[in-house]
């Protein structure tokens, strides 16, 4: 039996910006990265004033993650993905900022590492949570896809119960439970040991649909968040699903009264925070 939650407890702290205000958002860029444009659209689509920022320039002055609300990690091929995917980026993090990224969820700032951004998150040891040594023990693992090439489609999804912010209220049924992929290393792998904890924590916050899992991952995860329910990644791309069109064969779908699943999940984010701001005296 689940011993986890869904009721998140957070540390009671505000955040800097005002009440009526839009939340502050930085997305993290480097060579390679790609997908960072799209993740600035989803945070502005959804309520929040975003920009980019080079890995360098938050070396020279990590404080300004001191001041953010949001934080995302985008997609791409860091670094060209030498060494494996996400391998240089996740320990120049290690390196630098990672005590800063850490105490931003420790302050309440929700985070999503989509695509090679769960790769690096989970390498630099952000997901599945802090770990101790140096480097950081980590728990989980990226893998080259079972059929040993790169896939790119759309794949179904489904959003069990968990404590991530993110998907919280998320459909698991229809056509329109879809997100695109796009990665060659995307197997989820972890100990059995790691897997019943994530799922006693109700910490797996991403599946692919039983006969629609592209990579063979483990359990068919396609994302998890760490247990304060604000680190989010996952392999598909949300960010590529912030409007009905861009559904593959969206004129068919029967059901578009509301968002995009996409939107729907940047939105949860920029509400999280907007709720915990304090009143303006």
């Amino acid at each position: 039996m689940a011993s986890w939650s869904a009721t998140l407890i957070l540390p009671d702290r505000g955040y800097h910006c005002c009440m009526g205000s839009r939340p502050n958002a930085i997305v993290l860029t480097a060579p390679g990265i790609n997908c960072d444009l799209e993740l600035v659209e989803a945070f502005e689509l959804a309520g929040a004033e975003a920009r980019r920022i080079h890995l360098n320039e938050l070396d020279a002055d990590p404080s300004v993650i001191d001041s953010c609300d949001l934080l995302g990690l985008p997609g791409g091929f860091s670094y060209g993905d030498a060494v494996a995917a996400g391998r240089i980026l996740a320990v120049m993090l290690r390196e630098t900022i990672i005590d800063r990224l850490h105490a931003a969820v420790a302050r309440g700032v929700p985070v999503i590492a989509p695509c090679n951004g769960f790769q690096i998150a989970v390498q630099a040891g952000l997901l599945p949570g802090p770990q101790s040594g140096n480097p950081p023990r980590t728990e989980a693992a990226l893998l080259a896809n079972r059929g040993g090439h790169f896939v790119d489609r759309w794949v179904r999804v489904e959003y069990p119960e968990s404590v991530c912010v993110w998907t919280q209220g998320l459909k698991s049924e229809g056509e329109e439970a879809m997100l695109p992929i796009a990665h060659g290393e995307g197997r989820f792998h972890a100990s059995p040991e790691t897997i019943d904890r994530l799922a006693a924590n109700g910490c797996i916050a991403v599946r692919y649909a039983g006969d629609d899992d592209p990579n063979g991952s483990t359990d068919c995860i396609a994302g998890i968040c760490d247990e304060t329910g604000l680190v989010l990644g996952l392999m598909p791309h949300p960010e590529r699903y912030v409007s009905w069109n861009q559904h593959p064969y969206w004129t068919r779908l029967d059901d578009r009264a509301h968002e995009p699943p996409g939107l729907q999940m940047f939105k949860s984010a920029v509400m999280h925070v907007m709720q915990r701001v304090p009143a303006a005296s």
